[in-house]
């Protein structure tokens, strides 16, 4: 059987199995995918570098299907390409506990490199991926040994052209000239409402050419020959490549192709039929034809065979450069070296203190000469967040060094999305900082890092009216509340110089992603010879003070800068014979991850008076204060004015704190 009959076979396969799936399921998206099919199979059959049976072989190609709609296109690919998806489990599309959920989901099906859906963010992740190969190049490979020089290969739908997150990162990859991204843009002129011309008009061509990358265009999706083609020429491209590969959607469907009806849901079994039979194609559902068993252990030998030459390599490696060797083992595991926390700073006492953005510049830099693997920077404002890593290469073309400080520019959306593309790759361990105000313009990214489970990392600074005069527009009051809702992202607000540097430590050492919310105002370092060691904030919460002179009758909880406005109320208290408890809360996660011996040490249950006071809304502390709390903080927007003005006028104040114990106890 030719080449060509056997792609075919392949072609129609996955047309089959897309319009069988999503019919079973009687949910989901068959016209993409049975549009797609033909440069998919290109994809996983040719052009991508992977081994089906080692998926996490960290030198394969990438592929992130951006249209995670199309989800149908990727697992017929994974099936036929010799990945663990079976027929029973396309048979169990969309149906619980199934490994092919209604959008490709990270870390629950074999060979899905992102999870996908929301528009925009697989090809902007896709960027951070490139830019983690990058790299990683630049630190690793030697004249002699290639140990990085894989691809991103990405499929992006109009509507993820259309979503702003990917002009940020389209913007920023062409900045970077990041060659190994080939995007593939799948035109087919139809969204949900109808044709594109409905809202879309502009030359996408143009608008890439203007970004810096280098574009062609296949006016024919089914032409495997011109796909392969326009593919090598962007491997022959310095620059990132974007193809337009004029697609219709739902082909060869006869009544359906064509159309918004063939976009979001089944076909119909009398569509089906019918577009069975102009394929020429059995009518049983689920139809594999035998013949791809060959071609599928095919793309497996092959994917074995470059594994193990790179595996060759890697050892050649070991023995010419052992010591650079011992540093990729480091950072393909944790990233972080033995000892890495040896020499962080430790702050002196010092009533006048100092901003913990600028405690957290000192702590970066030192982290930065240990950590080589930490890459990243702030949406430009690396000024204000401190963010720089001082004497290391910046992430540009053509610099010399290895680059590791990334200007994002004005893109917190972008910026939030590659660093979760670095973090999937693997290898690096990436940052972004912005104000924690414009952590709402990067929040779709914020949580996908969340439900993805990936090791990103973000530093906010100005975290409340403490910045002062810029105003309500720049002082976040939901923030907080808002991050911390996202389950599995950990927030951390420390309240002095060394209670940022341990939140730097558990920002590098969690499982998931973690914030560092920082001040613009200064804080006083705490004398640690009266207060309690700043180490006990790694247990997210902790005494930082006790009552004298007996058992606590009323417990202050604060974080960052309203720790000090608690100190000074639990002094004041203790003139008029109130035995008050301070308690510092960098971090309610994983205050509340503790066992319940050591919360109730914390906080014991049967004292009933408690004050949270923290500069940002009341939201989220309910389960801390109980029935008998009372809550110190903004209930609406801030103000411009110095930020001890504001602090005063919006009674987050030692007093008020103060008034607040009082009155739960029921002594005001």
């Amino acid at each position: 059987m030719t080449q060509k009959t056997l792609d075919s076979l392949a072609v129609n396969t996955i047309r089959g199995l897309s319009m069988d799936a999503v019919q079973a399921a009687n949910s989901g998206h068959p016209g993409t995918p049975m549009a797609l099919a033909p440069l998919g199979w290109l994809i996983f059959s040719k052009l991508r570098k992977h081994d089906p049976q080692n998926p996490t072989w960290i030198d394969r190609d990438r592929f992130v299907l951006s249209c995670g709609h199309a989800s149908m296109l990727q697992y017929a690919l994974l099936h036929l390409s010799g990945y663990d998806v079976s027929l029973d489990d396309i048979k169990n599309f969309r149906q619980w506990g199934s490994k092919t959920p209604g959008h490709p989901e990270y870390g629950h099906t074999p060979g899905v490199e992102i999870t996908t859906g929301p528009l925009g963010q697989g090809i902007s992740t896709a960027v951070g991926m490139a830019m983690a190969e990058q790299h990683l190049a630049a630190r690793f490979n030697t004249p002699e040994h290639k140990l990085f020089d894989h691809v991103t290969w990405v499929i992006a739908s109009d509507g993820d052209i259309q979503e702003g997150v990917a002009a940020e990162a389209s913007s920023i990859a062409g900045r970077l000239q990041l060659g190994k991204l080939v995007v593939f843009w799948d035109d087919n002129d139809i969204t949900i409402d109808g044709r594109t011309s409905l809202s879309m008009t502009e030359n996408v061509l143009a608008r890439y050419e203007a970004y810096g990358w280098h574009v062609q265009s296949v006016d024919d999706g089914e032409d495997l020959a011109a796909l392969e083609a326009a593919a090598k020429a962007a491997l022959a491209d310095p620059r990132p490549s974007f193809i337009r590969v004029k697609t219709i959607i739902g082909y060869p469907a006869p009544n359906k192709k064509d159309t918004s009806s063939a976009h979001g849901a089944p076909l119909g079994a009398a569509e089906i039929e019918a577009t069975k039979k102009v394929m020429g194609w059995p009518l049983e559902p689920f139809y594999v034809p035998s013949e791809l068993d060959e071609v599928r252990r095919g793309i497996v030998e092959r994917g074995q065979k470059a594994r193990l030459a790179w595996e060759e390599q890697l050892a050649a490696y070991r023995k010419a450069e052992p010591a650079r060797a011992a540093e990729l083992e480091v950072a393909l595991g944790t990233g972080l070296p033995e000892g890495w926390d040896r020499d962080l700073p430790v702050f002196p006492a010092d009533p006048k203190g100092v901003a913990t953005r600028k405690a957290s510049h000192t702590v970066l830099n030192a982290i930065a000469k240990a950590v080589p693997g930490l890459v990243g920077g702030s949406a430009d404002l690396a000024c204000s967040n401190l963010t720089t890593m001082d004497g290391f290469a910046d992430f540009l073309p053509g610099v010399e060094g290895v680059p590791r400080n990334v200007a994002w520019g004005i893109r917190e959306h972008g910026m939030g999305a590659a660093v979760n593309g670095m973090a999937l790759h693997g290898g690096v361990i990436p940052f972004g900082a912005t104000f924690l105000i414009f952590s709402d313009y990067m929040r779709p990214a914020l949580r996908l890092a969340a439900l993805m489970k990936v090791k990103t990392r973000y530093v906010f600074t100005h975290d409340s009216i403490g910045l002062g005069e810029d105003g309500p527009t720049h002082q976040p009051v939901e923030h907080l509340a808002s991050l911390r809702a996202i389950p599995g992202f950990e927030v951390l607000r420390p309240a002095d110089a060394n209670e940022t540097r341990e939140c730097w430590k558990l920002a590098l050492e969690a499982d998931g992603p973690a914030a560092l919310v920082l001040t613009r105002q200064n804080l006083p370092t705490l004398d640690r010879t009266v207060f309690a060691p700043a180490e006990n904030a790694r247990r997210g919460g902790y005494v930082l003070r006790d009552a004298e002179g007996g058992e606590p009758e009323v417990i202050l909880i604060a974080t960052g800068s309203e720790v000090s406005l608690a100190i000074a109320a639990q002094d004041s208290l203790a003139k008029k014979g109130v035995r008050a408890r301070v308690v510092s809360l960098p971090s309610f996660s994983r205050f509340f991850a503790q066992d319940a011996a050591y919360r109730e040490s914390v906080i014991p249950s049967k004292i009933r008076a408690r004050v949270g006071v923290e500069a940002g809304i009341e939201m989220g502390w309910e389960k801390l204060l109980g029935d008998g709390g009372r809550f110190v903080g903004m209930t609406g927007f801030g103000a411009s004015a110095p930020a001890e003005v504001l602090f005063e006028k919006f009674g987050i104040t030692a007093e008020a704190v103060e008034k607040a114990a009082l009155e739960a106890l029921g002594r005001a």
